[in-house]
């Protein structure tokens, strides 16, 4: 082995030892596998598969209809939501979980639209028909966005984040945008973009799918006014897991959901045929929630006790700045482009590296034990997760990848 391999495996050692969150790696399910594709589908948790059984056995099988109460199944989605609030920095009472993505994206934007026009108030503003979206977004939430425009009568405006300050406008209603991109891992600035929006008298829903769980997000500090995320990513809760919505305290009183149903009533065993909207955050559930995946999602959040976000950023931005280090020493260069910005204030948790033939190569790179994943035509991804990702694991990858480019 070269003195520049021997030298980094020795540097991962130390950053392994002295890093805060290592005692976490135990508590998920792992192999010889370097699994740096929890920006897709996170580890499972230990503690997971019993939970889910007493769900099954004890609750369903035993309890049945009485663990709507006695298991507390009905409250689950507001329960749950105010657990991952401190993961993406909002008080409680303002996350309730359930639902796709998809949907929870479509629910925040035509609610968005709708409390910008002043919908319900009286004066409407209809001179507000403007939909602003992330023109490099992920492609659901760019055909959700349109689904939405047609239904509230407004034109899409597709644009690159950082342009967003220079389309906005007396017409802008509302703007969709993602936290960090899903091919490159560029971190966009929420902070500024959502003040942009705010002057502009619209409002903003992000999408925290790459980001929760990875690094602070700050929604309550930052004033951000409705939000959506996935939870199977960087939270772990298992393929398919319920997704979120947040909507900011303020708001909740005119939050108009497009798919009111009887969980968002305020009286739902009341069976009354009009609608009344239940108060606060309770007002984007729609119907009966999905208990087995939401409950393996809230014992999959168990992982988090005793774990500062700060801390998880901090190891996230070392582990992709030493794996970016053990790239340039492996592989030859102009065999890897690295995609993902090197400032820190623009990386989420992934690095994306351009390849000739990186289906192909991702393909040779799983046989041998290193599991990222690509986005066509030439995009290699690796999520590093910073709960069960190790320092070793990042020189191993890079290692790996250096051998099967040669």
């Amino acid at each position: 082995m070269s003195e520049a391999a021997l030298d980094l495996q020795a540097q991962a050692a130390k950053l392994d030892a002295q890093d805060e969150l290592r005692a976490k790696r135990a508590e998920f399910v792992l192999d010889d596998t370097v699994y740096l594709d929890g920006n897709s589908l996170g580890a499972l948790p230990a503690n997971v598969p019993e939970r889910v059984a007493d769900v099954i056995s004890r609750q369903w099988g035993a309890l049945r209809i009485r663990s709507w109460d006695e298991s507390g199944w009905w409250t689950a989605p507001e329960r749950i939501g105010d657990r991952i609030a401190p993961l993406v920095g909002a008080g409680r009472g303002q996350i309730v979980v359930g639902d796709s993505t998809s949907v929870n994206v479509f629910k925040a934007l035509v609610a968005a639209v709708r409390i910008a026009r002043g919908a319900g108030d009286g004066h409407p503003d209809e001179g507000r028909d403007e939909i602003v979206v992330d023109a490099t977004t992920f492609p659901t939430d760019g055909y959700i966005a349109q689904s939405a425009a047609r239904l509230t009568g407004c034109r899409l405006v597709p644009v690159a984040p950082a342009d967003v300050p220079g389309v906005l406008g007396e017409r802008t209603a509302a703007v969709l945008l993602n936290h960090a991109d899903y091919r490159t891992g560029r971190l966009h600035d929420l902070p500024g973009l959502t003040a942009a929006v705010h002057a502009a008298g619209a409002l903003v829903v992000w999408d925290l799918c790459h980001t929760a769980g990875a690094l602070p997000v700050g929604l309550d500090e930052h004033g951000v006014d409705l939000a959506v995320g996935c939870t199977y990513k960087y939270l772990n809760g298992g393929p398919g897991s319920p997704a979120y919505l947040y909507v900011r305290r303020e708001l909740q009183d005119r939050f108009d959901s497009p798919l009111p149903g009887w969980n968002s009533h305020a009286e739902p065993f009341g069976m009354r045929p009009e609608f009344e909207a239940a108060a606060g955050a309770l007002r984007g559930r729609v119907g009966t929630p999905d208990i087995l995946s939401t409950l393996a999602l809230e014992a999959a959040l168990d992982v988090w006790d005793g774990v500062r976000i700060d801390a998880v950023r901090a190891k996230s931005l070392a582990l992709t700045d030493f794996f970016l280090r053990c790239v340039e020493a492996y592989v030859p260069e102009g065999r890897v482009e690295p995609v993902t910005p090197r400032a820190h204030a623009e990386r989420g948790s992934q690095v994306a590296l351009r390849c000739e033939g990186a289906g192909d190569v991702m393909k040779r790179l799983s046989e041998q034990g290193v599991v990222g994943d690509y986005r066509a035509p030439d995009v290699l991804r690796f999520g590093f997760t910073p709960l069960y990702v190790s320092f070793a694991d990042a020189e191993r990858a890079a290692r790996v990848l250096a051998r099967t480019l040669d």
